[in-house]
């Protein structure tokens, strides 16, 4: 907004570089130019003021597909001022000399003719396809358009400006048919992830199969080498117990033998001593007998002789006189 400073009868204007300021006198055009400095009569001047920046308005549209679906458009325009003299001419940028600020809205009326070019040409694009080939395509294809009818539309040469950006940041449908496009893709994820946990859930149950096979394959094999250890082991103790068996009776033999062959030499023994005393006369066996008796006795306390033993045992021990030889 340009300042004014008011003198009395005259007054100075002082506008910044970014705003084009045209002071008119008697309809003609007597100052035109950026970032302009001058006095001027307030009685006879009129002046009109103009940005030069970019200029960025907001873009909302909402129509309708192609199969009568509402479709909602969020974006932003920019838009410049390409030939100020010719806007100024065809809308009004006259300033108040006493404020310094346009007497009239003239930026929002150009916006809402822009805002017009943009939503006939929105339109046109939406009734063209279906929701779903437009939901699928994206906004490129609408922004692109667009600037193509913009840039074609004489209605903003005609007044002096120029698209220069369009950028679109939203294409969507209703919530209701959101949620309606969503459900499909939605429920489609849901039975990819309900497969995947029941393809886990089956996976589980193949390893926890697989697992217990292995532990009855497992105990099968440990009681099948359990069994053979333990034929095994009878087989062992058979034998040892078969080897035992006939070892006792191999020495149960050889006792046999020997104890036969001792009571064998104790009986020739016997005989042959039998024989000997057969043939002893009886005193003498009478003294080998108290001998072997003697042998047999720890101590001899009493000993009582009688005559008729005594006579006895001289009388064996007597020669014979009937065998002795003649003298």
């Amino acid at each position: 907004m340009a300042s004014i400073r008011s003198l009395g009868f005259v007054a100075q204007l002082r506008s910044d570089a970014s705003n084009h300021v045209i002071r008119y006198r008697n309809g003609r055009v007597r100052k035109s130019g950026r970032g302009l400095v001058f006095w001027f009569n307030p009685e006879t001047a009129s002046i009109a003021e103009l940005p030069m920046d970019d200029r960025e308005m907001t873009v909302f549209v909402k129509g309708r597909s192609q199969d009568f679906q509402s479709i909602a458009i969020q974006g932003a325009l920019t838009w410049r001022v390409v030939d100020p003299e010719v806007l100024a001419s065809r809308v009004d940028f006259s300033l108040s000399l006493a404020t310094g600020a346009h007497k009239s809205e003239p930026i929002q009326q150009i916006e809402t003719r822009i805002a017009g070019l943009v939503n006939q040409a929105t339109l046109q694009y939406l009734a063209q396809a279906p929701v779903r080939a437009l939901l699928d395509a994206g906004p490129e294809p609408l922004r692109r358009q667009l600037e193509a009818a913009l840039a074609a539309n004489p209605a903003l040469g005609e007044i002096g400006i120029a698209v220069a950006a369009i950028r679109l940041t939203n294409l969507a449908p209703s919530s209701e048919l959101e949620r309606a496009l969503q459900t499909p893709t939605f429920e489609a994820l849901q039975q990819k992830a309900d497969q995947s946990v029941f393809e886990r859930r089956a996976l589980a149950v193949e390893k926890e199969r697989a697992i217990a096979e292995n532990e009855l394959a497992n105990r099968t094999e440990l009681a099948r080498r359990e069994t053979l250890l333990i034929t095994q082991e009878a087989e062992n103790a058979r034998n040892r117990a078969a080897g035992l068996a006939e070892a006792q009776q191999v020495e149960a033999s050889a006792e046999a033998e020997r104890i036969r062959i001792v009571e064998s030499a104790k009986a020739e023994a016997e005989l042959a001593r039998m024989a000997i005393y057969r043939d002893l006369p009886p005193g003498v066996l009478l003294g080998l007998a108290a001998r072997e008796l003697a042998g047999k006795l720890d101590t001899i306390e009493h000993l009582n002789v009688t005559p008729d033993l005594l006579a006895t045992v001289l009388g064996g021990l007597r020669p014979d006189t009937a065998s002795l030889p003649a003298r």
